[in-house]
C-alpha cells in the first residue's frame, strides 16, 4: 500500500461524471480529492489551470469539464471547440510542465456510427458534427502534448445529475401519457459511477506501476436503442413513481429530428481495458437498477 493517498484534483467536478468521481473518491481512502467546479476553475483560462495545479500539487488530474450536449455544441460550435479542445490543451500543457497524469473523457462521437459491429480505438475517427469534432480536437491536443495520458471514450452517460438522458426522460414521463424514442440507433448505456469506478481503477494501477497510457473505450455491457433504454429507465422508476407515461412509442430516427446528427451504431468494444487493466464491462440494466434507487432516495416528490 502506497504511504500517503493519492490526490486527485478533478475538473468540472460539479457535473454528472465528475460529481460520481468524487462521491466515489471521497469514500475510498486511497485517494485524497481535490473537486473543482466549473465556478472555482475555469479551464479555459491557462493561467487559472497553472495556479491550481500548483496550489493542490495533484499527482493525477481528471478532466469532466466540458461542453457535453451535441444540440448545444451544434448551435455554438466555437464555444464547443473552447471548451472541448483548447480547455483540454491548456490542461496537457500544464500538467505536462509539471510531469502530472492527466485522465481524459471524450466520447463515442468522434466516431459516424455505420460500423455496425462497433468500435476499437484504433478504428478511424469521422465525427458527424460539432460536438465529435471538438472532442476529437481535445484528444488530439492531450496525444501531442502529454505521453502520460489516458484518454477513455464512453458512450450514452446516464447519471441522477446534471443534463442526462435519463433525467430528461423521467421530466418528460411526469408531463405525458405519450412518450416518443428513437428505435434505430445503437449503444451501450454507461451510468455515471461505473464510468467513475473504472476511471479510479485505472488511476489505481498506474499509482501501482502500470505503463499502460494510451486511448480506451468503456461503456456498459449489452447493446439496445434509445427505446429499449428508455423502457428499462421507467420500468425501474415505477418502482419508486406513479408516471404518468401510459406508453412509449418506438420511432426512426428520419421522424425525430434533432439539431445534431447522432451515430446509429454508438457500440464501443472494450477488450482493450480489459486486456491493460482487467477491468469488465458491468451490465448497465444492474446500474440503472442501483442509480434509481439512490436517485430516489435523494428526491422528494
Amino acid at each position: 500500500m502506497l504511504s500517503d493517498p493519492v490526490k486527485i484534483l478533478i475538473t468540472g467536478a460539479d457535473g454528472q461524471s465528475g460529481s460520481a468521481i468524487v462521491r466515489l473518491a471521497e469514500a475510498d481512502a486511497f485517494f485524497s480529492v481535490v473537486a473543482l467546479s466549473r465556478k472555482l476553475l475555469d479551464v479555459t483560462q491557462p493561467a487559472k489551470i497553472v495556479e491550481a495545479l500548483d496550489k493542490h500539487l495533484p499527482d493525477y488530474v481528471i478532466n469532466c469539464a466540458g461542453l457535453n450536449s451535441a444540440d448545444r455544441a451544434e448551435r455554438d460550435p466555437q464555444r464547443a471547440m473552447l471548451l472541448n479542445a483548447e480547455a483540454a490543451r491548456n490542461l496537457a500543457v500544464a500538467c505536462g510542465d509539471l510531469s502530472i497524469p492527466l485522465i481524459q473523457l471524450s466520447t463515442d462521437y468522434v466516431f459516424d456510427g455505420h460500423y455496425a459491429s462497433g468500435y476499437t480505438e484504433e478504428d478511424d475517427t469521422r465525427p458527424l458534427g460539432a460536438y465529435g469534432e471538438s472532442k476529437l480536437s481535445g484528444e488530439e491536443y492531450v496525444r501531442q502534448l502529454l505521453p502520460q495520458h489516458i484518454i477513455l471514450r464512453t458512450s450514452w452517460l446516464f447519471s441522477d445529475r446534471g443534463d442526462n438522458f435519463m433525467l430528461r426522460l423521467l421530466s418528460e414521463a411526469r408531463e405525458h401519457a405519450l412518450m416518443y424514442a428513437v428505435d434505430d440507433r445503437r449503444g451501450c448505456p454507461t451510468s455515471s459511477f461505473d464510468l467513475a469506478r473504472v476511471i479510479l481503477a485505472i488511476i489505481k494501477q498506474l499509482s501501482c506501476g502500470a505503463e499502460a497510457w494510451g486511448t480506451y473505450h468503456y461503456c456498459g455491457a449489452e447493446v439496445t436503442t434509445r427505446y429499449g433504454f428508455s423502457e428499462a429507465v421507467i420500468a425501474a422508476a415505477r418502482q419508486y413513481e406513479d408516471l404518468k407515461v401510459d406508453s412509449i412509442q418506438p420511432v426512426a430516427s428520419k421522424d425525430y429530428v434533432t439539431e445534431a446528427q447522432r451515430p446509429a451504431t454508438s457500440v464501443l468494444k472494450c477488450g482493450k481495458v480489459l486486456n491493460a487493466f482487467g477491468i469488465r464491462q458491468r451490465p448497465w440494466r444492474l446500474e440503472l437498477q442501483r442509480l434509481i434507487r439512490d436517485y430516489y432516495g435523494q428526491v422528494r416528490l
